[in-house]
């Protein structure tokens, strides 16, 4: 599907979300239990609120809690998407973040992205990508160091003799924009529950009637599971596979900062970026520290570490690389240090769609969840209050076979 076809469908979801509000009392409108509360569930949260469903949203510790909370929330349509219709699809989701931080006033920086590798080979593939993305409508084209020094007077450029420039990325903070989504259904009649936990469901004449949780039963026509990282949601609710891996990455947030970085900065052993707050936020990116001790310490999937003083140690050794591209930030005052986990399909693709064995379960499970968002909560509150599909979210329904495609 060509983008133009693809704008001309979310055009018409778009009136889903103008409909007429419906009183979140009566019967006939839809009930909606949506577990999961981070980014990807507060943007269908808000969507199908628009839309006149009743909308409850539980999750087991609070909103942003999980991965949204310990994402690097880079927004972008580059050429890791792949193949077209995939960037093409990441791509009218950076529209749709245009339209909402219009509509919710969201805290997103748009200062586009640097991009280089300091490896000959795998730079001279990245003018390649960059060429195909120009192809693709991306603003995008490489920069030399004159170039990189005027828009990032700030960065050490020195080894590199350019960069790929993306000019349509930005950044977010997820927290507040899923706070911020969250409260906007909440005016419009969704409820949040937390601390919920998702228990099991009720099923009558092979229909859901309701989803039983750790505060009680909720009436639900449908339940949606925005569930991320989580191993077992999918086969346990959902009864259908979902084969992932999943990966800790760690951010680390400084307190707020004097202005020193406009644009995402992905170079070799660092990323990082600096929110319209001031506070800068370094990815890892290199992976985490191999040993047993890690092992034990992360085999529980925990979203914090044990205390505060290892924390900082792995913040001070990530910008002490960070700070060799921007002194200023080599002894930054670091605020706060998360683990997120990942949720990887095993083909690098959304999982967005009913499931194929318990069609009252709507699963919506991806990497990339800050980018995919706005297009996922739109489409998914389309197909949930329409029961129609949308055709361009064929590719990426829980019941294709993942054991066909290349994987990570």
């Amino acid at each position: 599907m060509d983008r133009r076809t693809l704008l001309k469908l979310l055009s018409a979801t778009a009136l889903v979300g103008c409909a007429p509000e419906q009183s979140g009392d009566t019967d006939n409108s839809l009930k909606v239990v949506i577990a999961g509360a981070g980014i990807v569930g507060a943007s269908i949260a808000y969507h199908l609120a628009k839309a006149g469903a009743q909308v409850t949203v539980i999750d087991k510790v609070g909103p942003a809690s999980h991965a949204s909370r310990g994402t690097f929330a880079w927004i972008n349509a580059t050429y890791t998407r792949q193949p077209r219709s995939y960037h093409t699809f990441a791509q009218t989701s950076l529209s749709g973040w245009h339209g909402l931080q219009a509509e919710l006033d969201l805290p997103v920086h748009w200062g586009g992205s640097l991009e280089w590798f300091g490896d000959a080979a795998r730079d001279a593939k990245l003018v390649d990508q960059i060429a195909e993305q120009l192809e693709w409508g991306e603003d995008a084209r490489m920069l030399d160091q004159a170039q990189l020094a005027a828009l990032e007077p700030n960065v050490d450029f020195s080894g590199t003799d350019q960069a790929a420039f993306s000019g349509n990325d930005g950044a977010v903070d997820p927290v507040a924009a899923t706070n911020a989504m969250l409260a906007a259904a909440v005016r419009l009649g969704a409820v949040v529950k937390a601390p919920c936990e998702l228990i099991s469901t009720s099923m009558k004449a092979g229909r859901l009637t309701a989803v039983e949780t750790s505060l009680g039963s909720i009436k639900a026509d449908r339940l949606v599971l925005a569930t991320g990282a989580n191993p077992d949601a999918a086969e346990k609710f959902a009864e259908t596979s979902l084969p992932q891996r999943t990966t800790p990455g760690v951010i680390a947030i400084t307190k707020p900062m004097p202005p020193l970085i406009n644009a995402i900065i992905a170079a070799p052993g660092a990323h990082f970026h600096q929110r319209a707050d001031g506070r800068v936020v370094a990815g890892e990116q290199q992976g985490v520290p191999e040993g047993e001790a890690h092992a034990v310490r992360l085999a529980g999937r925990p979203n914090d570490y044990p205390d505060r003083a290892i924390a900082l140690e792995h913040a001070a050794r990530m910008y002490a690389v960070v700070g060799d591209y921007v002194p200023a930030l080599a002894d930054a005052e670091i605020d706060h240090v998360y683990i997120g986990w990942r949720p990887l399909p095993l083909d690098g693709h959304p999982v967005i769609g009913a499931s194929p064995n318990r069609p009252d379960v709507y699963l919506a499970v991806m990497h990339s969840g800050v980018t995919m968002a706005p297009i996922t909560g739109q489409l998914a509150a389309y197909e949930l209050m329409s029961d129609e599909q949308a055709p361009n979210l064929t590719p990426y329904r829980p019941g294709r076979n993942f054991e066909l495609v290349k994987r990570y």
